[in-house]
């Protein structure tokens, strides 16, 4: 059964509590790479849990730029390795695991610069579409490269600067609607196997064969053992194991409404000044915005549940992406910003110096004391690939009895089915896939369909569900983290009265209609 809810929560608690065997997987860290070794062990028979000291996609799975690369970049610096295993591991996602979260965005460089510049370009997006093609991807899914004229260029940005203006190129990426929701779905995945998933569940004195977990909510403490432990914890990997060395790299996202930029059908990509790998992308997102991202700047220091971005972060987007702009934009613009933690692999000898455009973002498994298993570095669209790696190596050093990983054949919630989609608000089907005439029918709310307040694209049944299906336990986890509602704070001001109100009605034992 694939429901997460706060019931179901606490009966997985004291059966953690009671259990006399240990565990063959214990998963610390409720992010994206966490919640897929969770899935990963249950599909091959362990017996598994996963804890999170906060909510499901607390931490940097929530921050992304969310998209689903084929590692364009990696290819530019020579990382032919990474940029393989990104687009094979887009393939799985778009053609199989979770088709209905992603979609192919168009991704357009205006013509307008030198020459030799537009050339260079054109040979990367050959070279990323080549990735493509070896990764199995059809054409109908990912879209080749194609040029453009100025007018195609101006009908999908409509803002573009169009003086010079000769034309454009463009590529195709994919794109995630939500990349907590993918985290959620992950999670509530693992659960239909078998999985079980506590969130609110702190966990210290952790080791190779277990760790004490204290529920956040109650404060009660117990201790669970477990033949293997998984640390997934990111950029918090080091509070784990102490002989981790992490180098945390902010990225930071501005917000804005999507009227400011004309609702572009496509990602304006502005390459930066002295820079063959690095672009600046104003991406349509849902709920009419527009995110332009993304930094990749050192963030030393205690690391922050909340990263902040600075100034030189917003006046360095600003001044790249209006570099393209017909009319440039300020701060004034800006209704939102968000900034999240790449947990980079350290090096302790050389410690925060050299580019950080130079550090790996290649993924390590590490071993520690033969039965802790750390897993860090790596990125969004390769998670799986982390998780696959983190439980071979949990079953090896283990020896636990496991069957082969099957999860790039294994297809998300919502996935897989008919979507009958007559009547229904297109952005919720983009949210759920084929789970969408669910979220309708489970609704024991009246006017289910309707705004959970007036100008949010979020129904009050999408609200429900993720009380009753998807572990939210409060206003804050469905306002930050089930939805985006919170990537705006004056959405978020005028959202909180009603989804507080529907939270209510599951604090006590039956909802009322």
């Amino acid at each position: 059964m694939s429901a997460l809810t706060a019931l179901r929560r606490g009966a997985d608690l004291r059966r953690l509590a009671d259990r006399r065997e240990p565990l063959d997987v214990l998963v610390i860290g409720g992010g994206i790479t966490g919640v897929g070794a969770a899935l990963d062990a249950a599909t091959r028979g362990l017996q598994v849990a996963l804890v999170d000291a906060g909510d499901l996609a607390s931490g940097t799975s929530r921050w992304s730029s969310k998209l689903v690369h084929g590692g364009l970049r990696y290819l530019a610096t020579g990382q032919l390795g990474i940029a393989r295993e990104s687009a094979v591991e887009r393939h799985h996602l778009m053609t199989t695991i979770a088709p209905h979260l992603i979609r192919p965005l168009r991704q357009v460089i205006p013509d307008a610069g030198p020459r030799r510049s537009t050339a260079l370009m054109r040979a990367g997006f050959r070279a990323g579409d080549l990735l493509r093609r070896n990764a199995g991807t059809p054409s109908s899914v990912l879209p080749p490269p194609a040029a453009m004229s100025a007018m195609e260029v101006l009908g999908r940005c409509p803002t573009v600067r169009r003086t010079g203006l000769r034309g454009g190129i463009s590529s195709t990426d994919g794109q995630l609607v939500d990349d907590a929701r993918l985290v959620v779905a992950v999670a509530r995945t693992a659960a239909a196997f078998g999985a079980t998933i506590c969130t609110f569940t702190q966990a210290t004195a952790v080791d190779g064969r277990g760790a004490t977990l204290t529920d956040v909510r109650t404060g009660e403490s117990f201790e669970v053992r477990a033949r293997t432990v998984i640390n997934a914890t990111g950029v918090w990997a080091p509070d784990v194991d102490r002989t981790i060395s992490v180098r945390p790299s902010r990225g930071t996202h501005l917000v804005f409404d999507a009227e400011r930029l004309g609702y572009p059908s496509a990602a304006l990509t502005v390459p930066v000044s002295g820079s063959v790998s690095r672009f600046v992308f104003a991406l349509p997102a849902q709920l009419g915005r527009v995110y332009v991202g993304v930094t990749d700047v050192d963030a030393p220091g205690p690391v922050s549940d909340q990263p902040q971005p600075d100034g030189a972060e917003i006046d360095f987007l600003l001044e790249t992406i209006n570099g393209a702009l017909q009319q440039p934009l300020s701060r004034a613009d800006i209704i939102g910003t968000f900034a999240g933690l790449r947990p980079l692999i350290g090096d302790p000898v050389a410690g925060a110096h050299g580019e950080l455009a130079d550090v790996s973002r290649r993924h390590r498994v590490q071993i520690t004391d033969d039965t802790l298993i750390s897993v860090i570095g790596g990125k969004l669209t390769t998670y799986r690939r982390m998780a696959q790696d983190a439980v071979d190596t949990a079953v090896a050093t283990g020896r636990l009895s496991a069957g082969d990983c099957i999860t790039t054949v294994t297809p998300l919630v919502g996935a897989v089915g008919t979507r009958e989609v007559a009547g229904l608000p297109a952005s919720l089907v983009e949210r759920f896939g084929a789970e969408a005439p669910t979220v309708i029918e489970k609704a024991r709310l009246p006017r289910p369909l309707d705004p959970v307040v007036d100008g949010i694209d979020v129904t009050r049944a999408e609200i429900e569900f993720a009380l009753t299906h998807e572990g939210a336990l409060d206003t804050d986890d469905i306002i930050h983290r089930r939805t985006r509602i919170g990537l705006v704070d004056t959405d978020a001001k005028a959202a909180w009265g009603a989804v507080s109100e529907i939270c209510l009605l599951y604090t006590s034992p039956s909802p009322r209609d």
